[in-house]
């Protein structure tokens, strides 16, 4: 019992206890036992290791026992200093990055087309390929062996200098590869006696893969029927890729020397297939080469075969006119098939609306256009314009209303055509409308979407019977915004030296001094980069007595004073005669009195000149493109704007100061070979009526006579002193009232003349 007793009490510890003997007997036989010598003189070999220089390399072993005399080499040792070298840096390479970041990522154009045309065909055909291509490609260059005096404007020309045709095509593959062969992945070749649909090569090559080496094009087979394989005939053009051409360079002398051939494309075909063993194909990876022979005389408009309508190019054709032709009829089919796509489009997203959480409200009208502005305050609403056919009660001079004309009734014309279009096509042919009339009209401009109009038409609606009724409809219709894009323009500089005009009179005389003093601080202490030519006006009884009394000699001695107060200053001046002051008449002698790429400034002697508005005369007039009439800033009548105040040193931009003067046109930045090229085109009407020359003024004549872009815009930084103005009765009844309305508008603000009429009532009746 006592056995057991004892059993029981040792079972509960009798694992630890197995499992700390077990722990200890493991650990001992895991232990390293390493048996070390022992010597009377306290050396060890294992601890220490001699260098081949017999310093120490090694240390005593973590588990051997030091004696005393290990105690002593460590005291014994000394440390040895080993001196600093500084280390020679080689002068680090300079890091060359690209100037672009497609030419450092090895990224490449799409398509490069080069056009094979000659001297005799450049200025026709050439033109006309040109014309109906570029704008849709990126790189366009014609290829010819001599060339006329006269290259075609907007063309890029590469001349070989041989009009032999291997010799030729054997160059232009030489010039690529020497200078487009690193930037384009497909290049393109045509004849320029091929139509060529750009937007449809684009898209061919846009699927294609530009690792493969591909020719590809009309197939055809060589003459004579005795070598194998099938070339490309140029007439239809045809695609090299670029890895076919990198294959091909280092045999192309081989090409000129051996092969012998009377066709460029032949010859071509036989290098291509001799040295790349690639032949022509019409189709690659499902993508069809479509191409179409024209037949003589025959009219594109007539065409209805399907493999024309789908044609890359077509060929041949015989005169610009027809290539012309061609262009137009491919675009109304792409124009078509684009409006197809839109209104696929449209019905798909009325579909979807069907699903969403609002319903077909989700889906904005028109489809696909920004939806309406909606104003957060009544001040944001936009406001709607009432029209007739005949007249529009949202006039200019704020008048209640006024003729329907020009931009504004084509406008209205064309709305209710299309509305009438638009009405026809969706009740045909169970019924047939007729317009009778415009009830009522309204439009506005919404910035967001575009001109949107409501129009209340009387119809004669015609039934399939031939019964007819008058009805009203209403019909909504916008004319939507397209997408922005940025139109390319000449380069300008701010550079430019401006010649200033100021024509001066004698109720001019009074005003000069002001406007020298504010000239000579803002434009000869500042070097500003301007010269000031003022311009006498005699009349004829003032001319005669020039010698005897001057009418501007004061004016000249104050010339003579600024020029000896700045010494790097000229002020010149021009005497002219003339009963009546045309702009046109003394811009004519003006202008042959400087170079063609003069800039010229015409201003007035009230204007206050400063680098500010110089700076945009220069970047708003542009050499034979634009022409910049700036609405300078009118300060209103002293004696209206500030009644019974000290008017301030210096007037700032608000309604009570002043206003933009719209019926004045005297100030004008244009350059002197646009002025002449305007001024020959109006000399045919000049000879039938000299007069003129008098009743137009320089902003008149480029807008009826050039072709330039008028640029009319505020300035802000062009400032005109109060003054009234002397109003020529001889000049043309416009120019005329013109003056007059300028005269009235810069008297004052409504609310001050009327505050004037109001207190002198109020001083009448007392």
């Amino acid at each position: 019992m006592r056995f057991s007793m004892f059993i029981s009490v040792l079972r509960p510890i009798g694992p630890i206890v197995i499992g700390i003997s077990l722990g200890f007997t493991l650990s001992l036989l895991s232990v390293n036992w390493v048996e070390e010598s022992c010597f009377l003189d306290g050396k060890a070999n294992d601890d220490i290791t001699v260098a081949q220089d017999g310093q120490l390399k090694g240390a005593r072993k973590p588990n051997s026992i030091s004696t005393g005399n290990d105690v002593e080499s460590e005291e014994d040792f000394e440390p040895r200093i080993v001196p600093y070298k500084q280390v020679q840096q080689s002068a680090p390479k300079k890091l060359f990055r690209a100037k672009y970041i497609s030419t450092e990522l090895g990224m490449r154009e799409r398509l490069f087309v080069g056009v094979l045309t000659s001297k005799n065909t450049i200025n026709t055909l050439g033109v006309a390929v040109n014309r109906t291509i570029s704008h849709h490609l990126d790189t366009v260059v014609f290829f010819t062996g001599m060339r006329n005096r006269k290259i075609p404007h907007g063309m890029f020309v590469v001349t070989h200098g041989d009009e032999r045709l291997i010799w030729n095509m054997f160059q232009t593959i030489k010039y690529i590869l020497e200078h487009y062969i690193s930037e384009y992945d497909w290049f393109y070749f045509v004849q320029d006696d091929t139509y060529t649909e750009a937007d449809r090569i684009k898209d061919l090559v846009g699927h294609l893969s530009m690792d493969r080496e591909l020719y590809m094009g009309s197939p055809e087979e060589f003459i004579g029927g005795e070598m194998e394989g099938r070339y490309c005939y140029g007439g239809f053009g045809y695609l090299l890729s670029r890895t076919l051409l990198l294959r091909l360079q280092h045999f192309l002398e081989n090409c000129r020397n051996d092969i012998l051939s009377a066709r460029p494309d032949e010859w071509l075909g036989r290098c291509i297939i001799d040295y790349a063993n690639t032949n022509c194909v019409n189709e690659h990876e499902g993508l069809q080469y479509y191409h179409y022979e024209l037949g003589k005389n025959s009219d594109p408009s007539k065409e209805e075969n399907e493999q024309f309508k789908n044609a890359l190019t077509v060929h041949p054709v015989s005169d610009p006119e027809q290539m012309y032709r061609l262009h137009k009829h491919f675009t109304e089919i792409e124009l078509q098939r684009t409006y197809d796509e839109i209104a696929k489009l449209q019905a798909e997203i009325k579909n979807v609306s069907v699903v969403a959480f609002e319903g077909n409200r989700s889906a904005q009208w028109p489809v696909g256009i920004n939806p309406p502005f909606e104003p957060k305050s009544r001040f944001e609403v936009l406001r709607w314009e009432y029209f007739t056919e005949e007249q529009i009660y949202s006039c200019i001079d704020d008048s209640p209303k006024c003729e329907l004309r020009g931009i504004d009734r084509m406008d209205v014309a064309d709305v209710i055509d299309i509305a009438m279009g638009e009405l026809n096509k969706k009740y045909k042919p169970v019924l047939h409308l007729k317009k009778q009339q415009l009830i009522n009209g309204y439009r506005r401009f919404d910035p967001t979407r575009g001109m949107e109009y409501t129009l209340d038409l009387q119809l004669e609606v015609v039934n399939q019977k031939g019964h007819s009724r008058s009805i009203t409809k209403r019909v909504h219709l916008v004319r939507p915004l397209s997408r922005i894009e940025i139109i390319p323009m000449p380069y300008v500089t701010e550079a430019t030296r401006v010649h200033i005009i100021i024509p001066l009179t004698l109720q001019d005389r009074s005003y000069v001094n002001h406007f020298l003093e504010v000239f000579a601080s803002n434009a000869f202490e500042t070097s500003e980069n301007a010269i000031l030519t003022l311009l006498f006006i005699y009349d004829p009884v003032e001319a005669q007595q020039v010698n005897q009394n001057d009418i501007f000699a004061s004016v000249k001695a104050q010339i003579n004073a600024y020029e000896r107060k700045y010494p790097a200053v000229k002020i010149p001046w021009i005497s002219v005669k003339t009963e009546t002051p045309s702009q046109l008449k003394f811009m004519d002698i003006i202008s042959k009195k400087h170079p063609v790429d003069t800039l010229f400034f015409l201003a007035n002697v009230n204007t206050n000149i400063n680098s500010e508005f110089l700076n945009r005369c220069r970047m708003n007039s542009i050499n034979n493109w634009q022409v910049f009439f700036p609405v300078h800033f009118q300060d209103y009548n002293p004696d209206v704007a500030y009644h019974s105040q000290q008017p301030p040193a210096t007037v700032d931009l608000v309604k009570d100061a002043g206003h933009f003067d719209r019926s004045t046109f005297e100030e004008a930045c244009f350059y002197n070979s646009d002025y002449m090229a305007t001024r020959t085109r109006m000399a045919s009407d000049v000879q039938e009526n000299e007069e003129i020359l008098e009743t137009l003024d320089i902003y008149d004549m480029f807008v009826k006579y050039s072709v330039l872009h008028v640029f009319r815009a505020v300035e802000p930084a062009l400032h005109q002193q109060y003054r009234y103005q002397a109003c020529n009765p001889r000049l043309s009844e416009d120019i005329y009232h013109r003056c007059v309305q300028s005269n009235l508008e810069g008297l004052g603000s409504r609310s001050q003349l009327a505050m004037l009429l109001f207190e002198q009532e109020q001083g009448n009746s007392t």
